[in-house]
């Protein structure tokens, strides 16, 4: 139940009744996901973690919180498809670019684009939400492939990881939109 208005020039207006579509699945709601506890965060790389927000596997994507907690590298990289970042703390790039993403920074990158993801040491850590859509394709120091990481790799890595720390494996179902 959501909280109830008080002064609100809209506290009488009435919910929508029945608002959900034959067969519409209900919104992800998630409270304070950007949290420090290490548990709800999977291994990305030795550095870095992910916090799963949700998971398409039809469309290949997913939202996730990705953190370090001082210097950190998400290995080189590019995205056949666009991916959507917003900086919550901390600092961020890529060593390619001639940018740094602080709080409040929001980043699109365009499909196609190589890069190597390192987090600056800062003050808080470094967290940003991402929306990838498709996979990544790791590349060597020259940009040739070396292989991939797709939807199917991120839920078998969060279920591992969430399996091995207590909270369980079906966490990351009840992601999957």
């Amino acid at each position: 139940m959501p909280e109830q208005p008080t002064t609100e020039f809209w506290k009488d207006l009435k919910p929508i009744e029945n608002s959900f579509k034959p067969d519409a699945q209900p919104e992800v709601y998630l409270s304070q996901v950007a949290t420090d506890d290490d548990r709800y965060y999977a291994p990305f790389s030795d550095t870095v973690g992910s916090r799963p927000l949700w998971i398409n596997v039809k469309d290949n994507s997913w939202s996730d919180i990705l953190r370090a907690k001082s210097a950190g590298l998400v290995n080189r990289h590019y995205h056949p498809h666009e991916v959507f970042a917003y900086t919550i703390s901390g600092k961020w790039g890529y060593l390619e670019r001639p940018w740094t993403a602080s709080a409040g920074d929001f980043v699109y990158e365009a499909p196609g684009e190589g890069h190597t993801l390192v987090a600056y040491e800062s003050e808080e850590p470094m967290k940003a939400m991402f929306v990838v859509k498709g996979p990544l394709i790791w590349l060597d120091e020259n940009g040739s492939t070396t292989g991939y990481f797709d939807v199917h790799d991120y839920i078998e890595l969060c279920r591992k990881h969430y399996d091995a720390v207590g909270i369980g494996a079906d966490y990351v179902n009840a992601l999957f939109r």
